[in-house]
Order: C-alpha cells, then sequence, then structure tokens
C-alpha cells in the first residue's frame, strides 16, 4: 500500500470535517482529537445542561446499571464494588459484553460522552476469575523494590484492559501506623518513605509521565494502561487503636509528614483521581474537609484530576448513616468532591444535587469544576476516541509472564525471621532430598488463604477453588526431589508427628481471609488451630513456620519452640515462590515493612517512636544465599 504523507491526511481531515459542515452537521470541537484537552473541555461544558454535568459526578454499581439508565440519567461512571461481577468465573469477552453494553448506553445520550468502569484491581485484577493475584502491597513493601511495583503495575493494567475497563481504584498509600487495623495489608509500610517510593506503580498503571507536563495534571499514556487511584485521602491508616474509618488524631505537621507524603509523589506522577477517605483528622470527616481536598489537593499540590467519594461515603457522614442526606450532599460537595460513588440510590442523589444548585446553596462554579475535572482525565484516557473495550488484551489475563512477575515478588516479599536455634546452625535452606517431610497447616494447600481479602470476593473466601493458581503445598512438591515423600496433615497430632520419622516439618499458618472493618483485631493472635499445629509439630521435629498474615502478629509464646520463622505476608496465587526461597532456589532478601511487636499493648509501636522495643525492629530480615542443589 502506498504512504501518505502526515500533511495530506491533515488536509483530507480538514476536508472532511468542512464538508460535513456544508452537509448541515456541526463541527463538534470536543469531538476533534487534534484540538488541545483544554479546548475540548471548553467546548464540551459550553454545551452541557445542570442534569447533564450532575450526571457526569455520578457513580453507580453495575448491578444498578443499565443502558437505559446510563442514558436517561447521564450516568459519567460505573464501578464493580468487591465481588460485583457479571457471574461466577465469568470469562473476559463475557466482561468486555458487559462494559460494552453499558457503554453503549452513554454514547446514545445527547452529546455521547462516554462512561468510564472502575474496579478495585489492588493486588492485580483481583475481581476476574483467573487474573494474576500479586502479594498485597505490604507484602511488596518488604521488597523495598520500586521497579518490581511498576513492572507489576504494567502487567495489572493489561489485565483490567483484557476485561475492557480503564479505571482501577488503586494504590492504596496509606501508612498504617497500627496492625489492628484491618486494612494494614494493604498498605506498604509504616514508613512513609517507603510508601512513597513505592507509589511508582502509578507509573505501571498509568505510564510514565513525559518530563515537562504540567504539575498536577493527570496522565495515561496508551490503550495498554489505565486510570490510577490515591486512596484513601488522608490519614486513613492513623486512626485510634488502628479502627477502620475512624479518628486519625495527630497535628498538621504529623498528617503532613508521615500520612501525606505519599499523595506529593502520586500527584506528581500524574495520577488520574484520588479517593477520599472515610476517616476523620481531628474529628472532622475527610469528606467534609475543604481545606485539605480543595485548598492543600487541588490548591497547594495543583491536583488537576478529579477527587472521587469512597463507596457510600456520602451517606456514613451522618449518625445514625443516610440521617440528613442533603447535608451530606451539600457538605461533601462544597469540601472538593467531585465524582461521587452512589452504588444504588443515584436517583436520590441528583435530586439532592440539582435542589442544592437551583436554590443557589452549591454554586455553579462548583459543579464546572468538578465536571472540567472528570471530562480532563477521560480526553486523557482517550475514552472519546476509543470508548469501547480493545479485545486484542484478552489474552493478557492470567499471562504467565505475569504469574512469573508474581512469583518474583513473592520471592522478594518474604522476610526471615529466625533461621535455626542459634546462628550457628541455619536451618535454612532445606534440603530437596531429605527421606519423608511433613507440611502441615490450614494455609498450606489454600489458595483462598494464601491470597486474603480482596480476591474474588471483597472479604476473600477460603479453598481452591476461588480462582486459578499454585497453592504453596503444591510449591513445595514441585521443588523437592522426586524421591522426597511429603505428608500433608492439616491438623496432626502429637503422636502422629513423633512417631513418623520425618526429616523435618514446614506448617503453613495465619490469619483467615478479611477486608476492611471485618478485619480490625485488637488481639492479633494466631487462630487457635494454627497455635496448636505448631506446638505439636515443633515439640517433636525439627520446624520452620511460614505465617501467611496481614500484618505481624503474636508470635512470643512459640518462638522458643519455633525453629524457623518466615513473614510470607499475603502472597496470592503463586505459591511456589514460597517454596523457591524454602529450598534456596533464591536467597531470602526481603526487609519488614512493619515493626513486628511482642505484645499488642505496645501498640502502637513506630520506628522511630521513644520506648522502641519491638521484638523484630523495622527493616529487619535475615538473608541467605542461593545453593547448588546437583550433586
Amino acid at each position: 500500500m502506498a504512504k501518505i504523507s502526515a500533511p495530506l491526511v491533515g488536509f483530507l481531515l480538514f476536508s472532511l470535517l468542512v464538508a460535513t459542515a456544508h452537509a448541515g452537521v456541526e463541527y463538534m470541537k470536543y469531538k476533534d482529537p487534534r484540538q488541545p484537552i483544554s479546548k475540548r473541555i471548553r467546548d464540551l461544558m459550553k454545551r452541557m445542561t445542570l442534569d447533564e454535568k450532575i450526571g457526569q459526578m455520578v457513580q453507580i454499581d453495575r448491578q444498578a446499571a443499565t443502558a437505559a439508565v446510563m442514558r436517561d440519567y447521564k450516568i459519567g461512571s460505573i464501578l464493580s464494588g468487591g465481588g460485583s461481577i457479571p457471574r461466577l468465573q465469568a470469562s473476559p469477552q463475557e466482561w468486555i459484553n458487559m462494559v460494552n453494553g453499558f457503554q453503549n448506553g452513554s454514547l446514545s445520550t445527547r452529546l455521547g460522552i462516554p462512561m468510564i468502569y472502575g474496579i478495585d484491581a489492588v493486588h492485580g485484577h483481583n475481581n476476574v476469575y483467573n487474573a494474576t493475584v500479586f502479594p498485597h502491597n505490604v507484602g511488596l513493601g518488604a521488597t523495598r523494590d520500586p521497579d518490581l511495583v511498576k513492572r507489576i503495575g504494567s502487567a495489572t493494567a493489561l489485565e483490567v484492559r483484557a476485561t475492557g475497563i480503564s479505571y482501577v481504584f488503586a494504590p492504596c498509600i496509606a501508612v498504617c501506623r497500627d496492625p489492628r487495623w484491618g486494612r494494614c495489608y494493604e498498605s506498604y509500610s509504616e514508613d512513609p518513605n517507603v510508601v512513597r517510593e513505592m507509589t511508582d506503580i502509578i507509573n505501571g498503571l498509568q505510564g510514565e509521565i513525559p518530563k515537562g507536563s504540567p504539575k498536577g495534571a493527570p496522565y495515561v499514556g496508551g490503550k495498554d494502561k489505565v486510570v490510577a487511584c490515591a486512596k484513601h485521602f488522608v490519614g486513613d491508616g492513623g486512626t485510634t487503636k488502628g479502627i477502620n474509618e475512624n479518628n486519625t488524631v495527630i497535628d498538621r505537621h504529623g498528617l503532613l509528614s508521615i500520612h501525606m507524603p505519599g499523595y506529593n509523589a502520586a500527584v506528581y506522577k500524574g495520577v488520574g483521581t484520588v479517593m477520599a477517605s472515610y476517616s476523620s483528622w481531628n474529628g472532622l470527616k475527610m469528606h467534609a474537609n475543604r481545606e485539605l481536598v480543595t485548598d492543600f489537593l487541588k490548591g497547594a499540590l495543583r491536583f488537576r484530576g478529579f477527587v472521587i467519594s469512597d463507596w457510600q461515603a456520602l451517606d456514613r457522614m451522618t449518625y445514625p448513616v443516610h440521617a440528613n442526606y442533603t447535608y451530606s450532599v451539600l457538605t461533601g460537595i462544597q469540601a472538593g468532591l467531585d465524582m461521587i460513588m452512589v452504588p444504588y440510590n443515584y436517583t436520590e442523589f441528583i435530586d439532592t444535587l440539582t435542589g442544592l444548585v437551583s436554590n443557589n446553596f452549591i454554586p455553579m462554579s462548583r459543579i464546572d469544576d468538578a465536571v472540567k475535572r472528570i471530562l480532563r482525565v477521560k480526553f486523557t484516557l482517550g475514552l472519546f476516541e476509543n470508548p469501547m473495550a480493545d479485545e486484542s488484551f484478552v489474552d493478557q489475563l492470567g499471562h504467565q509472564a505475569h504469574r512469573d512477575l508474581a512469583r518474583e515478588a513473592v520471592r522478594k516479599s518474604l522476610v526471615l525471621l529466625k533461621n535455626g536455634k542459634n546462628a550457628d546452625e541455619p536451618m535454612l535452606p532445606l534440603p530437596k532430598n531429605s527421606s519423608k517431610i511433613l507440611v502441615a497447616g490450614s494455609h498450606a494447600d489454600n489458595l483462598g488463604n494464601q491470597c486474603g481479602g480482596w480476591t474474588i470476593n471483597w472479604q476473600g473466601g477460603d479453598g481452591n477453588n476461588l480462582t486459578a493458581g499454585t497453592t504453596i503445598l503444591k510449591g513445595i512438591s514441585e521443588a523437592v526431589d522426586p524421591s522426597t515423600e511429603i505428608v500433608y496433615q492439616e491438623n496432626p497430632d502429637f503422636n502422629f508427628v513423633k512417631t513418623n520419622n520425618f526429616s523435618y516439618g514446614i506448617i503453613v499458618v495465619g490469619e483467615p481471609p478479611y477486608a476492611e472493618t471485618a478485619g480490625d483485631n485488637l488481639n492479633l493472635t494466631i487462630p487457635l488451630q494454627g497455635q496448636y499445629a505448631i506446638q505439636n509439630v515443633c515439640a517433636n521435629i525439627k520446624c520452620v513456620v511460614v505465617l501467611i498474615s496481614g500484618r505481624p502478629l503474636v508470635m512470643m509464646p512459640h518462638l522458643e519452640q519455633v525453629d524457623s520463622l518466615i513473614a510470607a505476608w499475603l502472597p496470592g496465587s503463586e505459591g511456589q515462590g514460597v517454596a523457591d526461597v524454602l529450598f534456596g532456589d533464591y536467597g531470602f532478601s526481603g526487609k519488614l515493612p512493619r515493626t513486628w511487636f511482642k505484645t499488642v499493648e505496645q501498640l502502637p509501636m513506630n520506628v522511630g517512636d521513644p520506648n522502641y522495643d519491638p521484638l523484630y525492629p523495622f527493616g529487619y530480615g535475615l538473608t541467605t544465599h542461593p545453593v547448588s542443589h546437583t550433586s
């Protein structure tokens, strides 16, 4: 085919536009990709009615959405809440068909403004069956490897695009200061510097922002990237006793130096959206905090993307919930919220906000600011040019290269806390060619436990039918010599261990899956079943305990019994990564992203505190070297 010069292409496009105009069809600047985004926004805003603007500010759950709802209410966005899926084990094509169906509704509106679809892809595309499930953020924080998280961001973006979705509610850049918090595993570290470094995941999700880009402007680098969301603004990891959605009591200097650095970095890297936190700062709800949302985030940091509320957060601004919805809408919008996640009661929100604007309680300038920001992200994403899913990405879901990357992340996230009864006799790495080994514990052969919360379902799930992946037991089976006999018993009794002549035991125990408030825990003990497994095995044979948890747990009563202890966090779908390091194919390199306390009475306790007396300090982690297994 003959090549056509760029100037000729431009001339032909111009001729087509002129011809279209002569044919009586109006030229719409906002539909012209050659125009600067600022001019496209201005042109589109001039054409929009109040109800079209307010529609753009609404995000509803897919369960409340239909093509007709999108068309009739001019809805700007849809989300999948945790576990909100087309059907169990839906294929990428089924996701695409659903998303495209909703998009057709949006495109059939008067102005044809495409909707943007959001989903919680917080450790991979975790709502979707067969997606790669990466370690949760606490494990990634243990790697101290910003390049690794950037690559994870890129892989996650491809898997999200495989289902026709272009917006993720990630990363969580909370600085968890108290492990009793049920979201602590969503935090990279108690140290704001580690959290700030890990915002490189944004460069993976959205693409590397070009040098010289305007400060605070959102950036998305192509069809293989997605819009990211820094959350939850701000101070969500600092609440009293780690109570979810509660009050963070700290002075302004503390808030800015501990909880804010991740947002400075995220805005600098061109993050498209920021989600407000359910929590309060010194008694004022973040969703109502105009000083921080408007004056600081949008003003001082010059953030130019949009601020989104959390799930039903306006309802939760009052107690009882939804007690004064008009007040909640008024306060939240005036504080600077741009898009409101109203999963189900969208008509009430639209009517309430319309009334507040019509009666001059909320100025039109505030609505215009919100809509400009939403449109800026949509134009930056290329939604107007490519509103429908790109089906060429479907093979990226659960791609082997992504599983290999997740396995690498597991290896690098493991923190070796104890290795042998004394330094002269290390237990790890384990020999592959032992005659008979015992594998025990509730988490050894349980993919759901291994992945944790936010996996297929909001709270996660139990068992090996949740999604595709490799359990730690399977990884061990593949790692050892074929002549080694592996005996797996979830809860072996004392006599069984004593009388079976095992070379050693591997006990994999930890927390059951949880998310958010369901994970708030004032005790932080290993479930009793796991404690019994440790006691019965370690009292009789050499043992290594692999702890699967979203945070440090109480280890003091068992530590003397245990020969070796590994913090494996929530490793995700690729359990072979644990075996890779246990048997010495790779060395241990992870460092504690959090302080490991002795007793819960010490909490909160963070590095730099006075009277810092941990079991293992922040940054601790023994190292081993890979070994050759050739005979």
